[in-house]
């Protein structure tokens, strides 16, 4: 039909039943748009759950804190929980540097730093201080690669293990002494903390020595991502009482690593779980060092 003007366009508006397709389409979008979001907000919460229980996982080995029953101590949890090691080290020095401050309103300095060693050490069951004891006994008194792993494995303590055991936790009793107490307080905390972080760094840098062992299960080669989680969880804790002693502290720990790396490298053809128990206590006696001799100078 026509009218005066030309022929008549249809500008009828769309039908009810293009208004309830319409309507559909847009339900059914907004239905896909809300379930993706549920999707990624599930896998947000598992990942989460998961990276709890390597948390929890990392305090149940490296210390002696009771963990859930349902949370098992098996390979692949002990293998994500590496990179929460230098986590634990931050908690085994706050409550290292608690017991030490509270002793300091009874006692003096030195005395105070026993109570807080001893309170460490109960803490983790002497954990890395038998890998120290056990790798002066293996390295110190074996001439070849297997003799000295044979030797690690040996229960019993050595006279290079003794020597090695005693040596280490006088010089970090007298170290944290002659610390001002706020200085010695954060730097027991900061030196748990980034020992483990170094001492866990060679799980993403070195080979694991043996065809089996205690450390086996964790001794999984850490991804550059959990490396990445380890230091930053670990590093930072020694910025607070000094940067640049942290700096200084750092740079000699650092420089340490990469000896002992290679020395493992060489002797054993990479590293044990004896080991890192004995990087630890170094790189956390160096880091007292340190931080006595930058405020001595």
């Amino acid at each position: 039909m026509t009218d005066a003007h030309g022929p008549r366009r249809d500008t009828a508006r769309p039908t009810r039943f293009g208004q309830a397709g319409a309507a559909r389409e847009t339900g059914l979008e907004a239905r896909r748009v809300r379930s993706r979001a549920q999707a990624a907000t599930a896998a947000r919460r598992a990942a989460l759950r998961i990276e709890l229980r390597y948390v929890i996982a990392a305090f149940g080995y490296f210390t002696r804190v009771p963990i859930p029953g349902a949370i098992a101590l098996d390979s692949g949890s002990l293998a994500g929980a590496a990179r929460y090691f230098s986590l634990v080290g931050a908690l085994v020095g706050a409550v290292g540097a608690l017991v030490y401050l509270a002793a300091l309103l009874v006692f003096p300095a030195s005395v105070a730093v026993l109570l807080s060693m001893a309170a460490t050490l109960l803490l983790t069951g002497a954990l890395h201080e038998d890998g120290l004891a056990d790798c002066c006994d293996g390295l110190g008194g074996a001439m070849t690669r297997d003799d000295a792993l044979r030797i690690m494995r040996d229960p019993r303590l050595g006279a290079f293990g003794a020597i090695g055991l005693v040596m280490t936790l006088a010089l970090k009793w007298q170290a944290l002494a002659a610390l001002p107490a706020e200085t010695a307080a954060w730097t027991m905390v900061g030196a748990h903390a980034a020992s483990r972080a170094l001492a866990a760094s060679y799980m993403a840098t070195h080979d694991y020595a043996r065809e089996e062992g205690k450390a086996k299960s964790v001794a999984r080669r850490m991804s550059k991502r959990s490396l990445v989680v380890v230091l930053a969880l670990g590093l930072p804790w020694l910025l607070v009482p000094d940067w640049r002693a942290a700096v200084f502290g750092l740079a000699v720990a650092i420089a340490l690593r990469f000896v002992l790396g290679r020395y493992f490298t060489r002797r054993l053809g990479g590293y044990t779980g004896d080991c890192l128990g004995f990087a630890q206590q170094i790189f956390e006696l160096t880091l007292y060092l340190c931080s006595l001799a930058w405020i001595s100078f």
